[in-house]
């Protein structure tokens, strides 16, 4: 599969949706038909931000300032390759 272009607007495909949050509230959990992930972290704010609005591009964007002590080219590859694994699980469009 094609890694997203940069107009690309991922969101969570049909049939998957978020489950509810940890009493920690630092875990979050999307249920999709085959079962469940635990996402925390990075990936969960990549995932976060995959509503269907926000473009690749957009999402790299924020979290390239967000972890501005990092590489950009590196934060890019990154969540293009999660978005990538997310896709062919049939947990993430775009």
């Amino acid at each position: 599969m094609p890694p997203p272009e940069d107009s690309s607007q991922p969101r969570l495909a049909a049939g998957c949706r978020w489950g509810a949050e940890s009493k920690a509230g630092e875990e979050r959990v999307v249920l999709f038909p085959e079962g469940a992930i635990k996402l925390q972290g990075t990936g969960r704010q990549i995932l976060e931000r995959c509503d269907g609005q926000r473009t690749f591009a957009q999402i790299i964007a924020e979290l390239q300032a967000e972890f501005s002590v990092a590489d950009p080219a590196k934060i890019r590859s990154d969540i293009s390759q999660f978005l990538e694994q997310l896709r062919r699980k049939r947990i993430v469009d775009y």
